[in-house]
């Protein structure tokens, strides 16, 4: 294998730090923006969802362009797109252009997450592909863990408006290092005949099967409903984290703003290593000879029933406790994650079909966020300030989402594709 693809996906990995910086910017920011503006915390939940409306509505149209045009220009399209308007929310004055700003944030980063799967499929064999995920999945955590330092540090000293521009121009940076370097296998001038050859047999012969199948037959697949309710249940816990988690410390546990930059990096560091070590034990136990649907499932379904231990951070009496708890429920999803990322590559029938697939599912995660940041917003209004409910809810969907990859995903296998639904030639 050429050693060029560890290049490619760190290349990812510094495009999910930079993409969770920016979208979790507005989180840290939340209690200088309800001041100035005067925003409710309803509508400060509406402005934290409104970005997922965007991202999740534009998960499939981006999947497909992303397969039809190519990984390269569409994700230098996607990061250049989402850091034009994370710089712009620096000039919002109100609910309605808070809104058009995190609308337009989510079309550009809807690109990011299929992109990022769809480079693993091109650079990677299917042994490694855990541990590859696990990398630039792990870029999420890190650039959570670098927000609340960062963009802290940005609010308190610049203020709330020039941390928006200066996370936003990193995006620039990244974006024309990408396309610099980066050329799928078949394009890439240090890729021999000898390796690409390697990487297509190591592949299972899925490079050689190119005819796309259609969204509705997809549609149609047990394997598929799966992992779009899986890794929904995963992301209404995990986007807690992205969304409410600095709010909850204030409010909830009485954070200074200084607490929770020394304090509030805890979860996320505790789930950095644990990504990758998600990826490496499901990689371990398919070189040892376990199946892929014994090897995903193992850590699919035990990390999300560690996870929903987050249920009982609101409910014990110690801070302390409920970092803890949160640190062990984030590192838990973690580990998931990286093993989710691989499910597209294992099952695509097609290689015209990963990057669809990987936002089919995607798409469907991305609806919790949806949820958690407007209930979350609607149950501390009505509730005068309690996360019990939210978070309650929250752990009881990672158990459902254990039992969607148990019991309705179908095995860890290449979709089989009758020869009277494939594409004609």
């Amino acid at each position: 294998m050429s050693p060029l693809r560890w290049q490619m996906i760190a290349l990812c990995f510094v495009a999910n730090i930079i993409n969770f910086l920016d979208r979790s910017n507005l989180a840290i920011a939340v209690p200088r923006i309800e001041a100035e503006l005067h925003l409710s915390s309803f509508e400060i939940g509406l402005g934290l969802s409104a970005f997922f409306w965007t991202y999740a509505l534009m998960q499939v149209p981006v999947g497909w362009m992303i397969d039809r045009f190519g990984v390269r220009r569409c994700l230098a399209g996607s990061v250049l797109w989402w850091s034009v308007f994370t710089a712009a929310s620096a000039f919002i004055t109100g609910l309605p252009s808070l809104l058009a700003a995190r609308l337009m944030l989510g079309v550009g980063e809807a690109g990011a997450l299929p992109g990022f799967a769809k480079v693993v499929f091109n650079w990677f064999p299917r042994r490694e592909r855990g541990f590859a995920s696990s990398i630039f999945d792990s870029g999420s955590r890190v650039g959570s863990a670098l927000a609340l330092p960062l963009v802290a540090w940005l609010v308190a000293v610049v203020g709330w408006r020039q941390s928006f521009i200066w996370t936003g121009l990193l995006g620039f940076v990244w974006v024309a290092v990408w396309l610099v370097l980066y050329r799928d296998p078949k394009d890439h001038a240090r890729v021999t005949p000898t390796q690409l050859a390697l990487l297509e047999q190591e592949q299972g012969g899925i490079q050689g099967a190119s005819a796309p199948v259609s969204l509705r037959f997809l549609l149609r697949q047990r394997t598929i409903w799966g992992m779009m309710i899986g890794f929904f249940c995963l992301n209404f816990a995990i986007y807690f984290f992205i969304t409410w988690f600095p709010t909850f410390l204030i409010k909830a546990r009485h954070f200074t703003l200084e607490d929770v930059r020394l304090y509030g990096l805890f979860p996320a560091l505790f789930a950095i290593p644990f990504g990758w070590i998600g990826g490496a034990v499901s990689d371990s136990l398919l070189r040892r000879g376990w199946s892929a649907t014994r090897a995903r499932k193992t850590c699919l379904v035990g990390g999300m029933l560690v996870s929903c231990v987050i249920a009982f951070a609101p409910l014990v009496a110690s801070s302390f406790t409920a970092l803890v708890l949160m640190g062990i429920s984030y590192a838990a999803l973690a580990f998931t994650a990286a093993n989710i990322w691989t499910l597209p590559g294992e099952v695509a029938p097609s290689a015209s079909n990963v990057a669809l697939i990987g936002a089919l599912q995607n798409g469907a995660a991305n609806l919790a966020g949806i949820g958690i940041s407007t209930f979350t917003g609607a149950m501390l209004s009505l509730t005068h300030g309690s996360f019990v409910l939210p978070l309650g809810i929250a752990g009881l969907l990672c158990i459902v989402g254990a039992l969607s990859y148990l019991f309705l995903m179908g095995p860890v296998e290449r979709i089989a594709v009758p020869e009277a639904t494939a594409p004609s030639a």
